[in-house]
């Protein structure tokens, strides 16, 4: 009866010749020290310098808006015809697809929603100061997501302006003559 053998033992001296040589041409090309220093690995490590603590930006800061109470902010922008049309061109940019045209709710994108996006010519919406408007579109509620990051602090004000605009009972009255 022949015994099978599973140790290292090779059958032939060339395939320890071969592996012995392979070895020897293989291993001096791993140079791990040298991977350690690389310095796509280093850039990663660089640290920041600290930064002083309650620092917050002095444009367009969202932790600004935080801090703030809504009903307290006052629009900084002067009503005019200027700036009401400088709000329905970024209304139309930001607003208009879950909105609509008229600011009703019903957008293109809005339309799938339900509960439909508020309709923004209600007393609900128009009643409210420009303050907690802009609160509300910088930081989002409900479903409407934060803008703060997308939509300028400028330009959400001139939203606002635009917003008065649709209002039923403020669609001249609150403009000035001109």
């Amino acid at each position: 009866m022949r015994m099978l053998s599973y140790g290292c033992r090779s059958r032939h001296p060339l395939d320890l010749l071969i592996l012995l040589t392979m070895l020897v041409l293989y291993l001096p090309g791993c140079d791990y020290g040298r991977m350690k220093e690389d310095e796509a690995i280093n850039t990663y490590q660089t640290s920041l310098p600290d930064m002083p603590l309650k620092t917050i930006p002095t444009v367009d800061g969202i932790e600004r808006l935080k801090e703030a109470v809504p009903r307290d902010l006052n629009n900084p922008l002067p009503r005019s015809q200027g700036i009401v049309e400088r709000g329905k061109e970024r209304y139309g940019f930001y607003c208009l697809q879950c909105h609509g045209p008229a600011g009703n709710g019903f957008g293109s994108v809005g339309q799938s929603f339900a509960p439909l996006p508020t309709d923004l010519t209600t007393s609900y919406v128009q009643k409210q100061r420009d303050g907690e408007l802009y609160a509300k579109i910088g930081l989002g509620f409900r479903r409407h997501p934060p803008m703060a990051t997308t939509v300028s602090e400028e330009d959400r004000w001139a939203i606002i302006h635009y917003l008065r605009s649709l209002s039923p009972a403020r669609k001249v009255s609150w403009l000035p003559a001109e």
